[in-house]
Order: structure tokens, then sequence, then C-alpha cells
């Protein structure tokens, strides 16, 4: 058996305005053996009616361990998606391990060691490999690539490991560190968490004495979430992983005012926190900022004494070792986990390969991001030959989902040469 993409199944569907393919393929888990395991992974194409010879557009979702968006009309969603169909049919790939691909939840069968020599096939290297082998099996000779957040890193490997199945490249805050180690990074987002605490509780002074309550009542009660899970101080420090997006103060700001034995609370925390939906993230989250290196839990080691115990302060987009046990959901991949946090992870990133791009593109910097560092972000576009950066303080991390058609607009002007 050789590496290539089998198309399983291929279904045509219609919902109102628009006309979607659905299709699963058959791909290698390790792209790097023949005839090893396989996985399913499934992309859904979108057109409008009169646009299905369009060219395509390959959306690579946020995270890492979520699926790709679910279209709909009237209203459009996702919100970027009535720009990119003026001129594209939307090809939304579920990332392997996520949506319809084959899940990694069910791993118990396999020791820690094959479960984490599975799980070491989830970053953004396998998932450009993914695309290059689904591009092959539709016979296109080369597409148009839009990254969010996560899915930006997938972008950038792109024009590292495959340009010449790219026409264009659009990235929103996801511009990856190149050169830069993950101790770096984490000292850089716990900055900009605390900036956002600060802001915070500016615009909601009330509510430091509200999370100093909360937080007092989680450590002297046993609290339970209706997964049975107790609801630790540490896990709900979580929750300011809102913070970067443009409502996230606000989301934060409502939850806190519910009872905190009321189901209502009980039941917004845990769907806030989805690690237990989305396991990946938890798993690989570090790795994917791995550029040749071992993570170490570099958030766990690199946490500020601003956030000591009974600081009433929110921790951002980060992941620790305590999570495999908070959260059982994750708690049979402990092992497994700690086994990743030691791997010498290969280099994600073809610095000469960049400095000699070729491939229009254009990417969306935010001035403030809490979760992509921007003075990073400005390095990588900088590397990359041709990239025109829209380095912007109007947008935070969330600008594609917030006002996607300026956004997207803004970015194919960009990389055709508009100003």
């Amino acid at each position: 058996m050789t590496n290539g993409a089998a198309i399983v199944s291929e279904l045509a569907v219609q919902t109102p305005g628009l006309v979607m393919v659905e299709r699963e393929f058959r791909l290698p888990l390790d792209h790097s053996l023949h005839g090893g395991e396989q996985i399913t992974v499934f992309a859904r194409e979108v057109a409008e009616p009169d646009g299905r010879d369009r060219p395509y557009l390959v959306f690579f979702e946020g995270g890492p361990g979520h699926e790709a968006s679910r279209p709909t009309r009237y209203p459009t969603s996702p919100g970027w998606l009535d720009r990119a169909l003026k001129e594209y049919r939307v090809l939304l790939l579920d990332q392997r391990g996520t949506g319809r691909s084959s899940p990694v939840g069910d791993l118990g069968s396999r020791t820690a060691k094959d479960q984490a020599t599975y799980l070491a096939h989830f970053r953004a290297d396998s998932i450009v490999s993914d695309a290059e082998l689904i591009r092959t099996a539709l016979g296109v000779e080369s597409w148009s690539v839009l990254g969010q957040s996560f899915g930006g890193f997938c972008v950038v490997r792109y024009l590292s490991q495959a340009p010449d199945g790219l026409r264009e490249a659009f990235v929103t805050g996801g511009l990856p560190p190149i050169g830069r180690s993950l101790d770096d990074v984490y000292r850089a987002t716990y900055s900009r968490i605390l900036e956002r605490n600060r802001r915070f509780y500016q615009r909601y002074p009330q509510d430091r004495s509200r999370v100093s309550q909360i937080r007092e009542r989680l450590e002297a009660n046993d609290v339970r979430l209706p997964s049975g899970d107790r609801l630790t101080p540490r896990r709900f420090r979580q929750l300011g992983q809102a913070l970067g997006m443009s409502v996230g103060a606000e989301q934060l700001h409502y939850l806190l005012e519910l009872p905190v034995d009321s189901p209502a609370f009980l039941h917004d925390v845990e769907a806030a926190l989805p690690f237990s939906r989305n396991p990946l993230y938890a798993i690989i989250h570090e790795a994917c900022y791995a550029d040749g290196e071992a993570t170490g839990w570099s958030a766990a080691r690199l946490l500020p004494e601003e956030f000591e115990p009974d600081a009433d302060l929110f921790t951002g987009a980060h992941v620790y070792s305590w999570m495999f046990g908070d959260y059982g959901a994750l708690a049979p991949l402990k092992e497994a986990a700690e086994l990743l946090a030691a791997h010498q992870w290969p280099k994600l990133y073809d610095a000469n390969r960049l400095q000699s791009n070729q491939v229009p593109c254009a990417a969306a910097i935010f001035a403030e991001d809490p979760y992509v560092e921007r003075i990073f972000s400005e390095e990588t576009a900088a590397l990359i030959r041709g990239l025109r950066p829209w380095l912007t303080n109007e947008y935070d991390h969330n600008a594609l989902r917030a006002d996607g058609d300026r956004v997207l607009g803004r970015l194919i002007e960009l990389a055709r040469g508009g100003a």
C-alpha cells in the first residue's frame, strides 16, 4: 500500500443557497511509513450554486483540536464565507482527530507509549501532508489556503513543506514564531494575559471580590461540575482563556454573576473549558510551537509569581500537567502526555524556503494578541519573502469570526498587491 489518499465516501448535499459535497478520505496516520495504520479525514466542499467550478480555498481551523466551522446561510456562518464564496469554492477541513475525522478519544486499548506514538502525528506537519494528498486525490493543480490561529501555523508549514501546491496564502492571528524557543513564547503570552487581567478588573472592578469569593469557596468545598469532575480553583482560573477575544471580558463577567451552586454556572463553566470535548488541545497545544525541541511543560515552568494560588488572576491559552488529573476525560492520557512533554519534536518550518517564497500571501497580526505574540509574528512576516502583513489594533484574536467579510477581503487585496 502506498501513501496516497483514497476517497471512501462522497455525498452531494444542498442547503438553502449552498451546494456542498461531503467526502471522507483514507490517509496514513504516519506519512513517513508505507502500509501503516490508516485514519479517516473528512472535508466538506462548499460553493454557491453557480460557483462549483471556481478555484478552491482550503480553510484551516484554529485549535488545535477543533473541527472546521459548519456552514449555514441566512445569516451566513462562518461570517467570512460570503466573501470567500464570491470567488472560491471553499473546502472546510476537519483536521485529523477532529469532527467527522477519526477521533482520538478512544485510545484506552493502547499502552501509554503507543498512545504517545499515535498522538505525535497530529501537528501541522501531518495536517499539511493530509491536505496535499487530498489535493492530489481531487485532481487540483494548486489552491489557496486560509488559516485562523493554529490554522495559520498550518499555512506557514504549507509554505515550508509544499509551496508548489499553493496559489495564495492568507493568515489571521496565526503567524507562528520561528527561531524562538517555547519558553520565549510563554514568557510573552503570560505578559499579555496579565495585561488582560488588569483591563478586565479595570472594566469590572466589582468582579475582583466576586472572583476571590468563588476561589475561596472552591478551595473549601467539593463543588462538582455536570461531568462529575471537581471544579478546582486552578481549573476555574482557566476561564481567562476567553480574555483575548473581542467579547471575552463580557462573557466572563456575565458568567461570574451567576450563583456558584446554580446549574447555569456549573454548565457554563464546563462549556467554557472544552478540553474534555477536544482532548487534542491539551495534548499537543505546546507541541504546536515546538520547532525542533521538547516542550517540558513550558507554561507550567514559566508560570509568573503573580499567579500565586491566592491571587485572583486568570491564566490564558496555557496547558498544564495537572489538567490530566483535574479533567476526568483527560486522565487516561496522563502518561502519554508526560511522554510527549519529553519528546524531541522535529522542526516545523524551513527558514531558507520561506526566505525564497514565491506564493502571494498576506497576514493579519493583532497588536495586543495574548495567544500569538505580535513581536514574534512580525519577525516571521519579515522572514517570509513577499508576505504582506496587516498590523492592526482594531481587532482581537477572533477578528475573522467578528468581521470576516472585511478581514478576508483585506487579506485578499493585500496578497494581490492592493494598498
